[in-house]
Formats: C-alpha cells, structure tokens, sequence
C-alpha cells in the first residue's frame, strides 16, 4: 500500500513544481498545435499511445511515435530526425558526451518471461534465473524437463520441445533481459552474452514486443520475452520468478515498483541505472526504466521544448493511465531530479528551451 501511495502522489508533486516556475501554454487551438516525433524502444510503446490520446484530447497537440526498437531509436535522434529518441538501455555516460546527448528516464516497468505450454495458466510456472538462462542458452530441450519440473512438482509438462523466441531487431528490452540472465546464470554469461542484440544460439527471431508476442501466441513450446503489457494484451501465460531475496513473485506494477523503490538514480550520469536483480521480497527482478533521448543544443529548440511539455503533462497527469496498463509512474523525487536535468536541453545561444 505505500508504494501506490507514494507513486499516486507524484501529480501533486510536479504540480508543485509547475507553480514554482516551470512555464508553458497547454491550451493551444488546434490550428496552433504543433507535432511531436519521436522513435524508440517498443517497451513503452503502449503507455506513450495512451499518454498522447489523452494530450491530444486536452491541448490538441499530436504525438507520432515510432516503435522501432531501441537501437532505431538511438539512430534516429542521433541522426536528427525526430524530436527524441527512446532506449530502455540506458547510454553511458562517455557515449551521451560525445554526442552532445541528454538522457532522463520516462516510466518504468517490467519485463516478463512468457510461454505457450498448454494447461499451464499464467503465474502458475515458477523458474529462477539460472534455469531461465539454461533454457535461453538451448541447453534444455523440453518442457518437462526435470530442471523445470523440480521447480514445479504440481504443474503437469508436456514433453514439448523449447522453442525460443527473441528480439530480431536492435531492442533495449533484450539488453535489460540478457542482463538480467548474464548476472543470474554463468551458462548464459559464457555461451551468450548481453546487449541489444546477441547471437541466439536457438530459437525463432520477432520484431519489437507485438512481434516476440505473436510467435509466442501461435507456437507451441515458445518461450519468449516481452514487456508485461505485451503479455496482458496478447493474453499470453507469463511465468513467475524467484527473485535475488529468495522469493517467488509475480509480475505487476507493485513489484515493479518494489524494485525501483530504493534506485539511486544519481549514480549514473543521464539517469542511466540498472534496476535488475534489485533486493526486497517484493521485487520483480527484471525491471528497467524507460529512457528518453535529446540534444544537449537543439536543432530545433521549439520542438525540443514541446516535447518537454509533453513528458511534463505526462508526469503531472498520466500516472493513472501508465498503472492501469502495469506500469509504474517515477517516483516524485525522482520527477524533480530530471525536471531539473531539462535546463540542459538548450538552444544555440545556451538558453533552456523550456523556461524554469
């Protein structure tokens, strides 16, 4: 209960912080209403939708999105093509200096190891870390194998062979996955790796989350990976984990929450932490912020500035529609912390383009 307590109080917290200077007009007429563009990371793809109807349906102003995956992201606004970028893998620090790049975390949210095995309902397949990355790395073949069985002595397997299932393009949800199981499995450290993208030793390959999602659907055996929203709207069985405490926790936005309840975000410049395999008995152990991407010095310093307004509307008022799809809004403090970051977003005479 403190948790959705803390998180629900996030509105009031930026709204005292839009009093206190941050200033804008989000009642602009349509005719005035200028697009924002973006490109990235598919994992919030379905809270940035949700977030833009409601934006549109209040200023007018229109959002275009592309999910294109991390690593187009990146691209893009490197590139200079959209107004930011979006990664789920945050970029170091050395790297966001060389390309005069600002980094701040949007949402948070969690990602889920999902399967296609007839019978078993969602939530009732409990594995851990070492086994999840055995069965990545190929080295188990069979749903019923003892491994996995050990682990669920009341769940009947079929003998159906393991098909993998994973991100075919350059994906920030792989490197928060292949993280996650190159820190809990020395079998998928040695034989895989981490990173956006990674030579699978087995399997089936999709694009974004809705890709690994329908192959997961539509394959018997699959197991795959996707962000928990994919898993809840394409009904498909997610497994539980035992996480870093020991404990066998399911995913939803309080775990997720558990796990970035305690973050030191200032431990990395751009924000860029890891929230995997964090403490608490509540947490979810693979569980990953969301990053947006921006010039340091603008190219186009009145739509860096509304795309600014647009994660501010979203901080004030789009904590509701990011938990109803099981996500989990930053926590306030750390709200005021990339508030503050945005003065670094700056047009070419090394004014902020959103004035504080």
């Amino acid at each position: 209960m403190a948790l959705h307590s803390i998180f629900r109080s996030a509105p009031a917290a930026i709204t005292g912080l839009a009093l206190a200077g941050l200033t804008f007009t989000t009642g602009l007429g349509h005719a005035q209403a200028q697009g924002i563009t973006g490109a990235g990371a598919t994992f919030p793809a379905p809270v940035y939708a949700k977030w833009a109807e409601a934006y549109k349906a209040e200023t007018g102003k229109t959002l275009n999105y592309q999910a294109i995956g991390s690593g187009g992201g990146i691209r893009q606004i490197k590139g200079k093509t959209v107004d930011f970028g979006a990664s789920d893998d945050p970029i170091p620090g050395a790297e966001l200096e060389k390309d005069g790049l600002v980094q701040f975390p949007a949402v948070i949210g969690g990602v889920v190891p999902v399967i296609n095995v007839p019978g078993v309902e969602p939530g009732k397949l409990v594995l851990d870390g070492d086994l999840l990355g055995k069965l990545f790395a190929g080295l188990i073949a069979k749903c019923d194998d003892p491994a996995i069985q050990k682990l669920n002595p009341d769940v009947k397997l079929p003998s159906t062979a393991v098909t993998q299932v994973y991100r075919s393009d350059s994906s920030g949800t792989t490197a928060v996955f292949t993280d996650y199981l190159a820190k809990s499995s020395v079998d998928f450290k040695d034989k895989v790796g981490a990173g956006k993208t990674v030579n699978w030793p087995a399997g089936v390959g999709g694009k974004g989350n809705a890709g690994v999602a329908a192959n997961v659907s539509k394959i018997g055996g699959a197991l795959g990976y996707v962000e928990y929203a994919y898993a809840k709207q394409n009904k498909l069985s997610h497994t539980a984990l035992i996480n870093a405490n020991g404990k066998t926790v399911q995913p939803d936005n309080a775990s997720f929450a558990a796990a970035a309840a305690d973050a030191d975000w200032k431990a990395a410049p751009g924000f860029g932490i890891s929230l995997n395999n964090q403490k608490g008995d509540a947490t979810w152990p693979i569980t990953s912020a969301s990053f947006i991407l921006m010039h340091k010095v603008s190219p186009k310093p009145d739509q860096a500035a509304e795309a600014l307004k647009f994660f501010h509307w979203a901080f004030a008022k789009g904590d509701k529609l990011a938990l109803d799809l099981d996500y989990v809004p930053l926590p306030p403090k750390t709200i005021e912390l990339v508030v503050e970051s945005w003065k670094d977003v700056q047009d070419d005479k090394g004014n902020a383009v959103l004035a504080q």
